[in-house]
């Protein structure tokens, strides 16, 4: 852990060539989408005692509620491609057993 904040700390700004300064983080609105390069690109405060916990805290809540919602979203995106998969298996075999009798 000591050595993610060491990183975090040291990690130079988008369009810095200094190290030890760091572009605070944009507020975000909670009702956008989170894009993963904010994640990737994300900064949190630095306190007298390290990076603001409850920033970070409320952050990975964020990063949880999206995740869960896309997952949500896939599953239900998996189990509609399969019902269209089956309805069309039906429907080619009805269609194959009507020209086979013909």
């Amino acid at each position: 852990m000591r050595n993610l904040i060491r990183r975090l700390k040291h990690r130079p700004g988008p369009n810095s060539g200094v190290t030890h300064h760091h572009k605070p983080a944009p507020p975000t609105h909670p009702r956008l989408p989170l894009r993963p390069g904010e994640v990737r690109d994300r900064y949190f405060s630095i306190r007298r005692q390290g990076l603001d916990p409850v920033e970070i805290r409320d952050f990975l809540h964020r990063v949880a509620d999206e995740l869960t919602t896309a997952q949500t979203a896939l599953v239900a995106v998996r189990e509609e491609n399969v019902r269209i998969k089956n309805a069309l298996r039906e429907w080619q075999s009805a269609q194959a057993a009507r020209h086979h009798y013909r």
